[in-house]
């Protein structure tokens, strides 16, 4: 009897543990539903809509649906009754390439108006005034003309016919609402000729500005790790280049690179660097010899590269000096005395410890330069072979008026980043921070 009091009590224990954790789940379920509404709204419904938009022949003009569109002209100065006077609509399809089915206009003349002469496909009752103008196809063009003849009440009223503005009703198909789907996009992105320079582009400017970012910000860190008069003001001064605007900063570039005015070229061609200024924002490359070869040095996209390194490094270097003043001191003692080089305590000590904080800065700096477009579009425009992907889809989108392939490529975008996220998270280094 007392094991089974005992079994009894141990099984209601048990319920009311489970019930306990399930008000648990409730309460954390409640509580983070409104931040899985906004990750939902800010991040998943534009990646959805972009997929979706995708598959569809969408351009500028298609984002507002087919509409009839009426413009009312009024013809004749009546004076007494029994003159005329014409009301004249000109109509038309706002689509240049989709329909408009049972397209319908309706408007309230003024009273005091007969009609006289009119069209037959409309028709006045009291004083509605519908028109059955069928169906339109895209650029559809179309007039009405309608006579009418006024009396006294007219006259004395003061009105006038466009008082009333006419409305258009008929029923057309969005394409950005239907389910009609092509592979048009991209196709039309991977035939271009220069897509994949494009993307090798994209590649190059992402993993050496990363790296360059990464390397800067070590750097930068294993310099300021060791107190010295003065690093704390070094260390805020560090920080400019991330917090300054980014188009302060590229604007600052642009106009020291400048061929005619800047200061980079002028101290070239006076120490004798150069023959004369580069171009370094507009040339796309620099034949140069080595071992008897001749090579082409992408210069503009080098500079890319440099600024975006130059700009970012301070987010390295910050994560990367707050993990270096975490490490042991007595690791680097017991070297000392052991008689370790510097270069030896960084290579086997500070470097092995600094593995996981690097390979995560790495990730986040490799998806945020993929993605990046303000610093390219603000420095060179996308010209002079610095064209990236991200650049691509403005073009496509907005300079092209073709957002379904501006669309396509955010999608490649999409799919590269998620190959580079699985290929990191399965070979990448492991360990905690």
């Amino acid at each position: 009897m007392a094991a089974l009091a005992e079994e009894a009590t141990g099984g209601r224990s048990k319920r009311k543990v489970g019930t306990l954790a399930k008000e648990e789940a409730r309460l954390a379920s409640i509580m983070l539903g409104p931040t899985f509404l906004i990750v939902a709204a800010v991040v998943l419904f534009p990646a959805l809509a972009s997929i979706w938009i995708s598959f569809k022949p969408v351009e500028l003009a298609d984002l507002r649906a087919p509409t009839p569109i009426a413009n009312e002209r009024v013809r004749g100065k009546p004076a007494a009754p029994g003159d005329a006077i014409t009301i004249l609509y000109r109509l038309r399809n706002s689509s240049e390439k989709r329909p408009i089915r049972n397209v319908v206009l309706t408007d309230t003349p003024p009273k005091g108006l007969s009609l006289i002469e009119g069209d037959e496909r409309c028709a006045i009752d009291g004083q509605a005034l519908t028109c059955r103008l069928g169906d339109w196809e895209p650029r559809h063009r179309d007039r009405l003309s309608l006579k009418f003849e006024v009396d006294g009440v007219f006259l004395e009223s003061g009105a006038a016919p466009r008082d009333s503005k006419p409305v258009m009703t008929g029923r057309s198909e969005n394409v950005l609402t239907s389910f009609e789907f092509d592979l048009d996009n991209f196709r039309r992105v991977f035939e271009q000729r220069e897509f994949w320079t494009i993307m090798k582009v994209t590649i190059y400017y992402t993993i050496f500005g990363t790296l360059g970012a990464l390397i800067l910000g070590l750097s930068a860190a294993q310099l300021l790790n060791t107190p010295f008069r003065g690093r704390a003001f070094l260390r805020g001064l560090f920080l400019f280049p991330y917090v300054s605007p980014v188009i302060a900063v590229a604007f600052t570039w642009a106009f020291l690179l400048d061929p005619f005015s800047g200061t980079i070229n002028a101290l070239l061609v006076q120490f004798g660097a150069a023959e004369s200024p580069i171009n370094f924002l507009g040339t796309r490359t620099v034949d140069f010899e080595l071992f008897g070869m001749t090579f082409g040095f992408p210069i503009a996209l080098a500079m890319v590269i440099a600024f975006e390194a130059w700009r970012y490094f301070p987010l390295s270097f910050l994560f990367i000096l707050a993990r270096m003043q975490s490490l042991p001191s007595d690791l680097y003692e017991a070297a000392q005395i052991d008689g370790a080089t510097p270069l030896q305590m960084f290579r086997y000590i500070t470097l092995p410890q600094l593995i996981s904080i690097l390979s995560i800065l790495f990730l986040l700096r490799f998806i945020w330069t993929f993605n990046k477009f303000d610093d390219i579009f603000l420095l060179t425009g996308g010209a002079a072979g610095t064209r990236t992907l991200t650049v691509d889809v403005y073009e496509q989108g907005f300079a092209l008026a073709n957002l379904g392939a501006g669309a396509a490529v955010s999608v490649v975008i999409f799919v590269v980043l998620a190959i580079f996220m699985v290929i990191y998270f399965k070979f990448g280094p492991e360990g905690e921070m």
